[in-house]
């Protein structure tokens, strides 16, 4: 039996992480993909905010964690894994800053720009998920995606600053993070920045299988909806 279980949904992004993550950090771990059964009386049980990833693991106090930053950072932690997670403050910090730049800022203009097409269903309170027609959803959903270029220059100018990776010569956790985040982007055909269209093939390369294996589900998901006749 693995040290520990991963609950995932293998089309999502935010799964992609932590998925990119146990492999590349070369964890012993079983995954379990939950497509369809989510919100069941066990699940919830385990996980009541009902979301993936879950890490399930005998040393967390409640026996699991949910959230991809917070699953990366407590197996970094537990395992000293200093090429993905300095444990150096300052280094530290910038790695935090970036990936909460991230589920903060970018990712939520990702998901506005990209859950339409997708079909995905969007939060609560989202002009997305409101009853207004849907010429008002696709100028909110282009307004989400012009938003993205900004955080996208933010990361290029102040995070990564000349270097390789944010994490600098190795990928970080806030690495995996970004490029996982950004293949969302590939739904709508997002014209990405020379620049960063690089950093992604590099995340890539450095990480090899570890992130091509997981990613390939995302992409043949992305794949699958852009090729879906349009409804009349």
């Amino acid at each position: 039996m693995a040290a520990n279980t991963l609950s995932i949904l293998r089309p999502s992004v935010n799964n992609l992480s932590a998925r990119i993550f146990v492999r590349a950090a070369g964890l012993d771990f079983d995954e379990i993909d939950v497509w369809g059964k989510k919100g069941t009386p066990e699940f919830l049980g385990k996980d009541p905010a009902d979301l993936t990833p879950l890490l399930e693991e005998e040393g967390l106090p409640k026996g699991s964690l949910w959230e991809s930053c917070a699953i990366m950072q407590y197996l970094c932690n537990k395992h000293g894994l200093e090429d993905f997670y300095p444990s150096d403050p300052a280094r530290r910090a910038m790695v935090d800053s970036a990936m909460f730049y991230v589920i903060g800022t970018l990712y939520p203009y990702i998901a506005r720009a990209t859950y339409p097409t997708l079909s995905f269903p969007q939060y609560a309170g989202e002009v997305g998920a409101s009853d207004v027609d849907d010429d008002a959803k696709a100028r909110a959903s282009a307004a989400a995606e012009a938003a993205v270029a900004q955080p996208l220059e933010a990361f290029r100018e102040f995070f990564l600053d000349g270097k390789r990776f944010i994490g600098g010569d190795t990928p970080s956790i806030a690495d995996i993070r970004l490029a996982a985040s950004l293949e969302f982007l590939r739904a709508i055909d997002y014209e990405f920045p020379a620049w960063t269209e690089q950093y992604l093939g590099a995340v890539e390369s450095a990480l090899g299988d570890a992130y091509s294996e997981p990613a390939a589900d995302v992409r043949g998901y992305i794949e699958s909806v852009k090729g879906a006749p349009v409804e009349a």
